[in-house]
């Protein structure tokens, strides 16, 4: 598909704006993050199709449902306009680990063969780990923060190895967010672990 000059450029800009959006006030455990993340994504998901990220592309679209989830999720176990943090346990987190690296693995060897994909292993972890990092987000799960970290790192890497800058900023921008939401939600979680 063609797009007249500068299209992409504007979708690119208009989804990072929303995507800085979602990460503040996910940060800051706003449920209005779900539909900033929303937009963002379906952005997204046109731009990184366009750029031979097919992996990334699909990523965006599931976020987009995720996004429900995530509001209906946050709305439920919100109390008193307090959104409740929680930790997932290390074994769960090893144990994701071996199964999203394996998936990424046979992901990006599908890829490589069948596709015209720019990066079929990193483009597969950064999906598949995405993918878990957002259901423990919308679980608001503390360790959320820390893959972020490092998926927004790798990202960075690849946006700007396929000439997306501005993305790639944004990404650097989220690895900031990332690290400012980890140190909120554990003061949020060590809180509620005071007897009141």
């Amino acid at each position: 598909m063609t797009l007249p000059p500068g299209a992409l450029k504007t979708l690119e800009i208009l989804a990072i704006i929303a995507g800085v959006g979602y990460v503040i006030l996910a940060a800051r455990r706003n449920r209005l993050c779900w539909i900033a993340g929303a937009v963002s994504s379906a952005l997204f998901a046109f731009v990184f199709a366009l750029r031979a990220l097919p992996m990334q592309a699909g990523l965006q679209v599931f976020y987009v449902a995720m996004s429900a989830y995530g509001w209906w999720s946050w709305a439920r176990t919100a109390s008193a306009g307090e959104l409740p943090v929680g930790r997932w346990p290390v074994l769960g987190h090893v144990a994701a680990a071996l199964v999203l690296t394996a998936l990424s693995f046979l992901t990006a060897r599908w890829l490589a063969t069948e596709t015209h994909a720019a990066w079929p292993l990193l483009d597969s972890l950064t999906t598949w780990f995405s993918l878990f990092a957002t259901w423990l987000v919308a679980r608001a799960k503390l360790e959320n923060w820390l893959y972020w970290i490092i998926i927004d790192g790798v990202l960075v890497f690849v946006f700007f190895a396929q000439q997306l800058p501005y993305t790639a900023c944004l990404f650097l921008f989220y690895i900031v967010i990332s690290v400012a939401g980890f140190i909120g939600w554990r003061r949020r979680f060590k809180l509620q672990m005071v007897p009141a």
